[in-house]
C-alpha cells in the first residue's frame, strides 16, 4: 500500500513538473525566445512527441536550425508513415532553408507516391493548402482526377483557384458542375455571391459575363447558363439586360411568364419602374395563356402609380390617364378579392390627387362588402377610408374606423398602425397630451418604422408643448400645417409654416419648420430648394434632433435626384462620423458602401 502511495505521489509530482514546464515553454515561445523555449520543448517532446511536436518544430525553425528540424520531421515521418502533413512540412522546411530544388523534389515525391483513394488525395491537397503551396494542391487534385475520373474534385479545385485569384479557372470548374447537373444552379449562385464582387465596374463581373456568353454559344441547348447570366445582371442591378435575358428564356422554354413577374417585383423594390413596367407588359402580351395575366395587369397599374407619384413632378394628365386604365382593368377583371389592392390604389389616387373623395369613398365602401375579402384586407381598406375622412375633415368617422381596426388587430402591426393614425389625428386636432400618451405606448411597436415614427412625433410634442407659450400656439400652427400637408394642400401648409417663422422667430420649432418645408419642396419636385432647407438645418441646428435626418435626406437627394455620388458619399460619411447613434447610420453605411462599389449581401 505504501509503495502504491509513493508511486502515486511521484506521478502527481511528475505531472505538476510537466505542467510547469509546459506553461513556461509556452511563455517563452509567445515572447519569441525560441532558444529558451526549445530547451524545454525538447524534453517535453521526448516524453510526448504528438502533443509537443508543433511547438517544438516551431522553436527549431524559429532558430533557423534546419538540420535539426529535418531530423525531427523525418523521425515523425518514420513514426507516422500514413500522415502526409509531415512529408509536406519537410518540403516546407527545405523551402525555408532556401533549397528550392530539394523542396520541389520532396513535394513531387509526395504526389508521385499518392495512392488512388479519395480521402488520401483530399488530405494531401489540404496539407499543401495549409502551407500555401496552391500549385501542388492543384497538381494533387489533377492526379486524383486521373484515378477517379474527370468530374472529381470540382468544388475543391474551384476553391484553390479562388485562393490563387485565378477567377476564370475557378468559374470554369463551377460551370462544369452545372454542365453535369443543372440542379446545382442555386448552390453555384450562392458560392459566387459569397466569393465575387458584383459592382458594375468590377473586373470579376466582366470575366463572369464573358465566360457565360461563351458557354451559351457552346451549349445553346442548355438554358442553365442563360439563367446564370440573368442572375448576374440582377446582382449588378443591370435590370434592362436581365429583362432581355428573361424574355428570351421565357420564349425558348415556352414558360408562363413567372420569371418576368419575379424580375418585375425585384425592379419595383429597387425603384426601377421602367423595366418593371416592360416586364409586366410582356406577361400581359401572353394574354390568357398564362395564369399570371391578372397579376400582371394589376401590378402594372400599381407600378405606374408608384412611378408617377415618386417622380417629383406629377402631371395631372398622367393621373387622369392612370385613372382610366384602373377603371378599364377593373371592368375587365371585375371587382373582387383578387383586385382589392388595385381598388384601394385607385381610391387613394382619386381622393388625394384627383380631388374625387366622394368617388373614392364609394369604391372603398363597396370593396368592404365584397365576399371572400380577408380580414387583413378589410382592415387595410378601413385605414384608407379613415384617411379619406381625415382629408374631408370628418374626424368622427376617421377615428371610428381607426378604432375598429385597432380593436380587431390589437397585437398585429395593422392594429399598431391604426393606433398611430388615431394618435396623429389627435395631434392634428391639438389634443397633444392624449396623442403623446398613445405615441409613448407605440414606441415599443413591433415594426421599427412604426416605433421610430411614434418616437419622433412624441419628441416633437414633448419638446415643443411649452415653447414659452401656455396656449401652445406654435405647436397648434405646426400641427395644422402637418394636416394640410397630409391633405396635399401645399400652398396653405407653406403659408402656415412661414407664419410660425414670422410670428415666433425664436421658436424651438424652427428646425422642424425648415424640415417640413423641405419635404413639401420635394413633393413639388423643387429639389434644389429642398436641399437648401436641409443644408440650413445642418448649418444652424447641428446639435438638434433633426440634424441627422436632414443630413441623411440631403445625401439621398444628391444620390438620387442630383446624381452626385461623390457628394452623397461625403454626406453619408459625415452622418456616420458626427451622429454614430443615429437611426440612419446602418442605412447610411449600406449606401456609402454601395456607392463605393462594395458588394452588399
Amino acid at each position: 500500500m505504501l509503495v502504491f502511495i509513493c508511486i502515486s505521489l511521484l506521478s502527481v509530482e511528475s505531472f505538476a513538473q510537466i505542467n510547469r514546464e509546459d506553461k513556461l515553454a509556452l511563455q517563452y515561445l509567445e515572447n519569441g525566445e525560441f532558444d529558451k523555449a526549445e530547451q524545454l520543448y525538447e524534453k517535453l517532446f521526448d516524453k510526448n512527441s504528438s502533443a509537443y511536436y508543433s511547438a517544438y518544430i516551431k522553436c527549431v525553425l524559429g532558430m533557423k536550425n534546419y538540420q535539426k528540424g529535418e531530423k525531427i520531421i523525418k523521425k515523425q515521418i518514420k513514426k507516422f508513415p500514413d500522415s502526409l502533413n509531415y512529408a509536406i512540412e519537410l518540403g516546407k522546411l527545405y523551402k525555408m532553408a532556401d533549397d528550392k530544388n530539394k523542396a520541389s523534389q520532396q513535394f513531387e515525391k509526395t504526389i508521385k507516391e499518392l495512392v488512388p483513394k479519395q480521402d488520401r488525395i483530399a488530405s494531401l491537397a489540404n496539407a499543401f493548402i495549409a502551407v500555401k503551396e496552391f500549385d501542388y494542391a492543384i497538381a494533387t487534385y489533377m492526379k486524383g482526377r486521373k484515378y477517379l475520373g474527370n468530374t472529381a474534385f470540382r468544388y475543391e479545385l474551384a476553391e484553390v483557384y479562388n485562393l490563387k485569384q485565378e477567377i476564370a479557372k475557378m468559374l470554369e470548374e463551377y460551370f462544369d458542375i452545372l454542365l453535369e447537373n443543372e440542379e446545382y444552379l442555386q448552390s453555384v449562385q450562392n458560392i459566387l455571391q459569397s466569393k465575387l464582387s458584383f459592382n458594375p465596374s468590377g473586373n470579376n463581373s466582366e470575366v463572369v459575363k464573358n465566360l457565360l456568353l461563351k458557354r451559351i454559344q457552346d451549349y445553346p441547348d442548355r438554358s442553365v447558363f442563360s439563367e446564370l447570366l440573368t442572375w448576374l445582371f440582377i446582382q449588378q442591378k443591370q435590370f434592362e439586360a436581365a429583362f432581355i435575358q428573361s424574355k428570351a428564356l421565357d420564349k425558348r422554354m415556352n414558360e408562363d411568364g413567372h420569371r418576368l413577374i419575379n424580375l418585375a417585383m425585384m425592379c419595383v423594390s429597387n425603384e426601377n419602374y421602367d423595366v418593371a413596367i416592360k416586364s409586366y407588359q410582356y406577361v400581359i402580351s401572353k394574354e390568357k395563356t398564362t395564369s399570371y395575366y391578372a397579376i400582371a395587369r394589376t401590378e402594372l397599374l400599381n407600378t405606374i402609380n408608384k412611378k408617377i407619384l415618386s417622380s417629383g413632378k406629377i402631371l395631372q394628365s398622367e393621373l387622369l390617364d392612370l385613372e382610366k386604365q384602373y377603371i378599364a382593368t377593373l371592368g375587365e377583371l371585375g371587382k373582387n378579392a383578387s383586385t382589392a389592392s388595385m381598388i384601394r390604389n385607385l381610391a387613394h389616387l382619386q381622393a388625394f390627387y384627383l380631388n374625387k373623395p366622394g368617388d373614392a369613398l364609394l369604391l372603398l365602401q363597396d370593396l368592404i362588402k365584397i365576399p371572400g375579402l380577408r380580414p387583413q384586407e378589410t382592415a387595410e381598406c378601413k385605414l384608407e377610408l379613415g384617411d379619406i375622412y381625415v382629408l374631408k375633415n370628418d374626424v368622427w368617422e376617421a377615428t371610428l374606423l381607426y378604432s375598429q381596426v385597432d380593436k380587431a388587430f390589437k397585437t398585429d402591426v395593422l392594429g399598431q398602425e391604426a393606433k398611430f393614425r388615431n394618435a396623429k389625428l389627435s395631434y392634428y386636432q391639438g389634443d397633444f397630451d392624449w396623442a403623446k400618451a398613445q405615441l409613448d405606448v407605440l414606441k415599443a411597436a413591433t415594426s421599427d418604422l412604426m416605433a421610430n415614427d411614434a418616437l419622433s412625433l412624441s419628441l416633437l410634442i414633448g419638446d415643443n408643448s411649452s415653447d414659452g407659450d401656455t396656449l401652445q400656439t406654435t405647436l397648434h400652427m405646426y400641427s395644422r400645417a402637418d394636416l394640410l400637408l397630409f391633405q396635399n394642400q401645399y400652398d396653405q401648409a407653406l403659408f402656415v409654416l412661414d407664419s410660425i417663422k414670422m410670428k415666433f422667430p425664436s421658436s424651438t420649432l424652427n428646425d422642424d419648420v425648415l424640415f417640413k418645408k423641405a419635404q413639401i419642396m420635394q413633393k413639388l419636385g423643387k429639389n434644389d430648394t429642398a436641399a437648401q432647407y436641409f443644408q440650413e438645418i445642418i448649418n444652424l441646428y447641428s446639435n438638434d434632433i433633426l440634424a441627422d435626418d436632414a443630413l441623411f435626406s440631403l445625401a439621398q437627394l444628391n444620390e438620387n435626384a442630383f446624381n452626385n455620388k461623390e457628394k452623397a458619399m461625403e454626406l453619408y460619411q459625415e452622418l456616420m462620423t458626427k451622429y454614430p447613434s443615429s437611426i440612419f447610420v446602418v442605412e447610411a453605411r449600406k449606401k456609402f458602401r454601395s456607392l463605393r462599389g462594395d458588394q452588399i449581401n
